[in-house]
């Protein structure tokens, strides 16, 4: 068995101290010199393998092998009468584990580091942002003091006075040596005359020097006066006049009064602290939070520094052990509370990359819902490229976000009056100022939302819940499912050089004679078509071969619904959605119809938004964590100007086809020459105007299977509704003088008989000639 020999030094023998003498000798005190203490053999061999005795792990060997020592002796074991070794650590300590250069390098390379540039520096939103809050402000308070500097004099010249007296008065306390009066007085006291005749004749000497200074800069002041006077040009007079004034003010103003008001009063938001994080955290009522707060809140880490993030503040932190970010984000309303923050600026989110208990809490100076939104990029000028991402809105820190349509398909779901249609819109447009995408979009609401790309850019448009626009629709989706085949055999015919990678690429859309050009189909309320009881299940059955087989040869499928359900919204068709923008839903099941399954458990929960919260989503799919996002607003008017720069750029492209273009590519379309004969029978002759609303409720009694929909929603929307579903014929409507079902008379938007009966004649005109020229 090996010993080891401790040396134990003998605090009465110096020599041997110092010198390390330690042969084994008694000394001359009779103390032994050193002891031998034995001490187990450790082997680390493959072999030894841990165990655990009594609860504590130890090490045992194995009794075949002949390196091992075998307990012979009670002396060996420490005590230990059964012949079991001492415990061995289980965790070594560092020393214990060299540590070479290269490996402490690799240590330092694998953590985290920081950025070199403050990341507000680096994004151009960012800092044009901060740019423009800092002019922003330094002009408002540069106007408002401006104005009330009038103000500011009189309340200077008024406390002039007061500052004049102040300032004879330090004068004299100064020239006098007042400030030493107190020491003088405390050497009489004691008696210590020394002390107070060398402190008089400091005095005396600090006096004479300081009546001097007085006195000349008396007469120099009294003659620069009287030189400015005299000579001094009047600007400069008055310049120093208010100068002496303002400093004479300045000295006599109270210590608890201001000269200048605030030109911003703010509740500022409370500097974010870890204090103010730990209080927040508990009060949420977690078990682990409030034991580790018990214990001095040593449970609660924060491994980064909290800083200043955009508008708002960042803070990293690592829950205790057994919490998740989940458990956070849904007590978010309660975290807000311990924060004192609104709702809307509270945003708790996980962090991917590191373990589920580590929380990023990124809490706003303003609420999110609250912010003016941030301008579309492209809502004045520029060209999109569907190859490159599309701007879409920004996030709770202002920051932009884009995302990839080409190569994916976008769901979009949300309660009604949430913002779907104007995110829905947003992904439209971009898509229409690319001139080589080709647009289908079908609007189920039937209100025209997107009637600026629709009717000016696409190339099968259609609006309305009615039995034609459905059926059109799923004539378009027909089409396109017969394109796939078309477009795979194209693409895997082409060359590899020209095609490399097996898919639709910029180079290959340019070419309009391969027909590889992108293809956007949106379908807005598209409940409407899958729940429909004879469409519904050829629409699903057409969706899903579109949505697996279309984003590789450039179509892309856009859906919007306002009801995620199993039958609004099957899951076949849900499922294999690649983006997903959710705004406000009520429920777990509306949630994970439109983010994915277990997206509510796993804490992505489009649930904690408010009412409020207009075109508040999470968008996932665009990056690895979900992206709380507001849409960029762009409202109908606005709309329509950026419809009609995307419509010059097609037709100077030469791609303005089928409805934009003014061809009828499917028959089914809203039906023409069918509504304009419903109309001249539904308005006879003797009533020259009458209201929209009221010939909606006439159509429906005429055919309540196209138009009974129409007449289920209000006044207003019945009015919207004729008027989307009459502007391709180029009629419009009008006030409108009449009376209602209930008698009551006034000014409505209605139509014109006149309008009607000339616009279908013109139909019967180029259908007739249209069957002249193909010989019919």
């Amino acid at each position: 068995m090996s010993t080891t020999t401790v040396h134990t030094p003998d605090p009465y023998d110096d020599h041997d101290h110092r010198h390390g003498h330690h042969d084994g000798r008694e000394s001359n005190t009779g103390m032994p010199d050193a002891t031998i203490v034995p001490m187990p053999r450790r082997e680390h061999g493959p072999e030894s393998q841990p165990t655990v005795v009594d609860g504590e792990f130890t090490e045992v060997r194995d009794a075949t092998d002949p390196a091992a020592d075998p307990v012979t002796d009670d002396s060996d074991t420490n005590g230990d009468a059964d012949g079991v070794r001492e415990p061995l650590p289980v965790d070594l300590p560092e020393r214990s584990v060299p540590r070479s250069l290269d490996v402490r390098v690799r240590d330092a390379a694998n953590g985290q580091r920081r950025s070199v540039i403050a990341p507000w520096l680096r994004s151009r939103t960012e800092f044009t942002q901060t740019a423009k809050w800092a002019a922003d402000h330094t002009t408002h308070v540069t106007a408002y003091h401006t104005v009330r500097l009038p103000l500011y004099a009189s309340k200077l010249a008024l406390r002039a006075p007061w500052g004049a007296c102040k300032a004879i008065g330090y004068t004299g306390a100064w020239m006098l040596d007042i400030e030493g009066s107190p020491l003088r007085q405390d050497a009489v006291r004691r008696g210590d005359g020394e002390l107070y005749l060398k402190l008089a004749r400091e005095r005396s000497e600090r006096v004479r020097g300081r009546i001097g200074v007085v006195v000349f800069a008396t007469i120099a002041t009294i003659a620069g006066v009287l030189v400015l006077w005299g000579f001094g040009p009047v600007w400069a007079q008055w310049l120093a006049v208010a100068a002496v004034l303002g400093g004479l003010g300045w000295l006599g103003t109270p210590s608890d009064k201001r000269v200048a008001g605030r030109a911003v009063v703010t509740t500022k938001a409370q500097k974010l602290t870890s204090d103010v994080v730990v209080r927040a955290l508990a009060s949420l009522g977690i078990a682990q939070i409030n034991q580790a707060v018990a214990k001095g809140g040593t449970g609660i880490t924060f491994p980064a520094p909290i800083v200043r993030d955009g508008p708002g503040w960042l803070a990293t932190v690592d829950l205790p052990y057994g919490v998740v970010v989940t458990d956070i984000m849904e007590r978010r309303d309660k975290l807000a509370s311990g924060l004192r923050r609104p709702l809307g600026c509270v945003w708790p989110e996980p962090e991917s990359e590191e373990h589920a208990g580590r929380l990023r809490l990124w809490v706003g100076d303003q609420d999110m819902s609250q912010a003016k939104p941030a301008p579309w990029t492209l809502a004045k000028a520029g060209k999109a490229d569907i190859f490159a991402p599309v701007p879409f809105g920004a996030d709770q820190r202002g920051r932009a976000v884009s995302f990839l349509l080409m190569f994916a398909n976008l769901l979009i779901g949300a309660m009604p009056r949430q913002g779907k249609t104007f995110a829905l819109r947003i992904v439209l447009l971009a898509a229409a100022l690319d001139p080589s995408v080709q647009l289908r979009i079908f609007e189920l609401k039937g209100t025209g939302d997107l009637s600026g790309p629709g009717e000016k850019c696409a190339h099968h448009y259609g609006t309305g819940a009615d039995d034609a626009t459905l059926e059109a629709c799923l004539e378009s989706l027909r089409e396109v499912k017969r394109e796939l085949d078309t477009r795979a055999k194209t693409i895997r015919e082409l060359p590899r050089e020209v095609c490399p990678e097996n898919k639709v690429t910029p180079e290959l859309a340019r070419r309009k004679g391969l027909g590889l050009h992108p293809v956007v189909f949106a379908i807005d309320e598209c409940q409407e078509l899958f729940s429909h009881p004879k469409l519904g299940q050829e629409a699903a059955d057409l969706c899903v071969p579109i949505i697996k087989r279309g984003p590789a040869l450039g179509i892309m499928l856009v859906l919007a619904t306002q009801r995620p359900d199993a039958k609004s919204l099957p899951p076949a068709v849900a499922d294999n959605m690649a983006l997903r923008f959710c705004l406000r839903v009520m429920g777990q099941v509306a949630n994970d119809m439109v983010l994915g399954t277990s997206a509510y458990k796993n804490g992505i929960r489009a649930t904690m938004f408010g009412h409020k919260d207009k075109g508040i989503g999470l968008l996932v799919g665009n990056a690895d964590d979900p992206q709380i996002t507001r849409s960029a607003y762009v409202d109908g008017p606005d709309a329509d100007k950026i419809a009609d720069r995307a419509r010059a750029m097609r037709a100077a492209a030469g791609t303005l086809t089928g409805y934009a273009a003014g061809e009828e590519t499917l028959t089914s379309v809203n039906d023409g020459p069918n509504l304009l004969a419903d109309l001249c029978e539904v308005l006879p002759a003797g009533q020259d105007k009458v209201w929209s609303e009221t010939v909606v409720d006439r159509l429906a009694d005429l055919r309540p299977e196209i138009y009974g929909p129409w007449a289920e929603q209000d006044g207003k929307t019945k009015s919207t509704q004729l008027a989307a579903a009459l502007k391709p014929y180029g009629i419009t409507t009008s006030q409108t003088w009449g009376s209602g079902p209930d008698g009551k008379s006034g000014n409505r938007r209605g139509i014109a008989r006149a309008d009607v009966l000339d616009a279908y004649r013109a139909t019967q005109r180029a259908t007739d000639t249209a069957a002249e020229v193909n010989g019919e």
